[in-house]
């Protein structure tokens, strides 16, 4: 399908883990992407244990492998393994960001304008871990086209984004614009053509979640139908 950069969740359970990213990496060859994510789950010794066993299937980056706070956390882990680091978790405020690009206790910083405010923030501060050598991953969460088309705008200013950056495509499925995103259903997506934004707003398709609003509430990134349970006895 053209993807070559692939996201895989982990600390649960090392061994079926290490099974398949090493199932990933015979699947889609030497060449692509694996970045895995941690979510702050690991100790500090965990961490450096884990990701050494990790590197065996060339990991691009760990996001986040320790939790943040404090931020020795991650500079330690930073300094004790030659797995490139990611933080996420951690990066909730412009001060946040600066002080993780001062102390440089990451190798990328994944973040978005969510946290930090506005495009102007997430710009600013993204060039200024450019100038730290540093680089960055756009995060999602679950924006719709219209904000997803801004931040792409961002996005290609920047002269140290990485390649294969977040987009819920799922979200994307009824989206407000006129036109899908290239995204939506594909890999790729290059230079938008067009003036402004480049996107068109579907003003009926916004009456009518405006409507499902009104009646349902907050539609929630995360429903509860997407978690499975086990019944309990």
């Amino acid at each position: 399908m053209g993807y070559t950069v692939f996201y895989i969740k982990v600390g649960l359970d090392l061994e079926a883990e290490l099974s398949m990213i090493a199932a990933l990496r015979e699947t889609i060859g030497p060449n692509c992407k694996i970045r895995i994510d941690a979510n702050g789950v690991w100790s500090v010794n965990q961490a450096v244990r884990y990701l050494n066993q990790f590197d065996c299937y060339q990991i691009d980056f760990a996001e986040q492998p320790v939790w943040p706070d404090p931020i020795r956390n991650m500079i330690e882990v930073r300094n004790r393994t030659p797995v490139a680091l990611a933080a996420n978790e951690g990066l909730w405020r412009v001060s946040d960001v600066y002080e993780v690009v001062r102390q440089r206790a990451a190798d990328v910083l994944c973040f978005s304008s969510n946290w930090v405010g506005t495009l102007t923030q997430f710009h600013r501060l993204s060039y200024l871990a450019h100038l730290e050598g540093l680089h960055v991953c756009r995060h999602t969460h679950g924006e719709l086209g219209l904000m997803a088309a801004a931040s792409h705008q961002v996005c290609l200013s920047l002269p140290n984004l990485v390649d294969g950056n977040q987009q819920t495509a799922g979200m994307l499925q009824d989206d407000i614009l006129t036109e899908p995103l290239p995204v939506a259903n594909s890999p790729d997506w290059e230079a938008p053509k067009g003036v402004g934004l480049c996107v068109f707003v579907d003003e009926e398709k916004v009456k009518k979640y405006h409507r499902l609003y009104e009646k349902q509430g907050q539609f929630l990134p995360y429903q509860p139908s997407m978690f499975v349970t086990e019944p309990k006895f």
